[in-house]
């Protein structure tokens, strides 16, 4: 072969492989990067659930969707640290859950899409209505901040004589949510004229403290705001201690050795949001993608614990509880 035909050889080849080598490139970047932000630390169920809702919708991570997950371990100031590299990274969504999460993904970005797993959407200021959002957060309210009279109910059953319940939360500083949480279990406590006996801590080094109060107080229940769900095995020993009933907001601190939880089906929300991220990666505008709520609550009860603490289940909950666990 003659020298400039080699040359011209080489040059359309390499001229192939740098057209080749764009094309990949621009393949690869239209796969959409997905940020994940969990306000919890590792393992949490919420990656894992989302991920098998993406699945079930086609998505396979690394070929045609990239997930990011980043875990705040309970922290606030992590938060918003995450959320803003999440940001920097050229994500098309962010999913953010629960309310420190939401919070600080808003602080982040006003344009980047948000999908929300979270409580009072609306009393926290995310949204403007549930059928029209309006900004850029949609997605779903697990309604934990709306079930203080039904967990009320439920422990009135468990506890005939009940007149003083507890409320654990967080300071508003640690996780705002404790707001709309605490004020709906006290106004659910008084339509039933029961006394509530909330207490709000900073973190999981004041339990101890905060458990001596409540039971100080004369509470024979309390019902703990899910941040502190990853601790509900000590709680549980706590409240041994004190013959005080947990009240959890999810089944798992149950399973735990807690006495009741009230809660979503969380696992179910958590796959949902899934829908909302291929919504939105397919073009729909988070604005008008109406906010999704749980039509029905699962109740699950410890027997086990509640005969340790001389309750008994009567027919009247049996009938309305989904799962006893013994």
């Amino acid at each position: 072969m003659r020298r400039r035909d080699s040359l011209l050889l080489l040059g359309g080849g390499a001229a192939w492989c740098f057209s080749s080598g764009w094309v990949f490139a621009q393949q690869a970047a239209k796969v959409p990067r997905v940020g994940v932000l969990v306000s919890a630390s590792e393992p949490h169920p919420f990656a894992e659930a989302l991920r098998r809702g993406l699945q079930r919708l086609g998505y396979a991570e690394g070929q045609n969707i990239v997930l990011d997950v980043r875990y705040t371990q309970g922290r606030s100031d992590r938060a918003a640290e995450l959320a803003t590299e999440l940001v920097r990274g050229d994500v098309a969504v962010i999913v953010a859950h629960f309310t420190p999460a939401v919070r600080a993904a808003m602080a982040a970005t006003k344009t980047i899409p948000i999908v929300m797993v979270a409580g009072a959407p609306l009393q926290s200021g995310f949204i403007k209505s549930l059928s029209e959002p309006g900004g850029n957060v949609t997605g779903l309210s697990g309604m934990d901040a709306e079930l203080g009279g039904k967990r009320i109910q439920v422990l009135r059953e468990l506890i005939p004589n009940l007149n003083c319940v507890g409320v654990l939360a967080t300071t508003t500083t640690t996780d705002p949510f404790s707001q709309p949480f605490v004020a709906d279990v006290q106004t659910a406590a008084k339509a039933a004229n029961l006394r509530a006996s909330p207490v709000q801590i900073g973190g999981s080094s004041e339990l101890d403290e905060a458990f001596s109060l409540m039971a100080k107080d004369g509470a024979q229940a309390v019902i703990v705001q899910g941040f502190f769900g990853p601790f509900a095995s000590r709680i549980v020993q706590i409240v041994n201690r004190h013959r005080i009933g947990y009240m959890s907001t999810d089944r798992s601190a149950v399973a735990a050795g807690g006495l009741a939880s009230v809660s979503a089906n969380f696992p179910v929300l958590y796959e949902q949001a899934a829908s909302y991220v291929d919504k939105i990666l397919k073009g729909a505008n988070p604005a008008r993608l109406p906010v999704e709520q749980p039509s029905k609550f699962q109740i699950t009860v410890n027997n086990k614990t509640a005969q340790a603490l001389g309750l008994s289940i009567s027919p009247t909950l049996l009938a309305q509880i989904d799962e006893v666990i013994d």
